[in-house]
């Protein structure tokens, strides 16, 4: 069986590398993330977190007081590396303002037959975003083969990346 190759990027974004949320260990997955993304043939989708000026006022600003992934500030826009590792490349990108995209899950629905789904998934942060995406993606595409690229990934914590990666093998992601 023919396989459609589906690759999806969740929020490389300048805030949660090296900016209002970044860590070293979102710095460290840059270059690998870059390297995955530049060899990559198939359909790409590009999550981006995105906020607006109220996002203190919102349910998650009230519990993430931290400004990050404001629409139009330098913050908001992917991480140089990765915005030329897509250069050339044809792929979508998905705004989202919260964890999870049904955007995301409605634009992969649309290229077909789920049982022919190879959907490969990386990014920030594993603990919120990343699982968070890779779960509707499941909960959409029950049949299709989703893997998780850990190397490729990075938590708010080792910790709490570790453990969204043993969530997501729980509920049958390849990781």
């Amino acid at each position: 069986m023919n396989r459609e190759k589906v690759l999806v990027v969740v929020d490389m974004q300048k805030d949660f590398i090296d900016g209002a949320l970044g860590t070293k260990e979102a710095v460290g997955i840059v270059e690998k993330a870059a390297a995955e993304i530049a060899q990559f043939t198939g359909r790409i989708f590009v999550t981006m977190d995105t906020h607006e000026n109220n996002y203190l006022e919102t349910a998650e600003g009230k519990k993430l007081p931290v400004p990050h992934c404001i629409k139009g500030t330098d913050g908001w826009l992917l991480n140089e590396k990765i915005q030329a590792a897509l250069a050339g490349k044809v792929y979508t990108i998905i705004e989202k303002g919260t964890f999870g995209s049904m955007k995301l899950a409605d634009a992969i629905c649309e290229i077909g037959n789920q049982e022919e789904l190879e959907i490969e998934c990386f990014g920030l942060c594993t603990d919120i975003c990343v699982v968070s995406n890779v779960l509707l993606l499941k909960a959409n595409f029950p049949e299709a083969k989703i893997m998780v690229r850990a190397d490729c990934c990075a938590g708010v914590t080792p910790e709490s990346h570790e453990a969204a990666l043993k969530t997501m093998q729980m509920c049958q992601i390849e990781v």
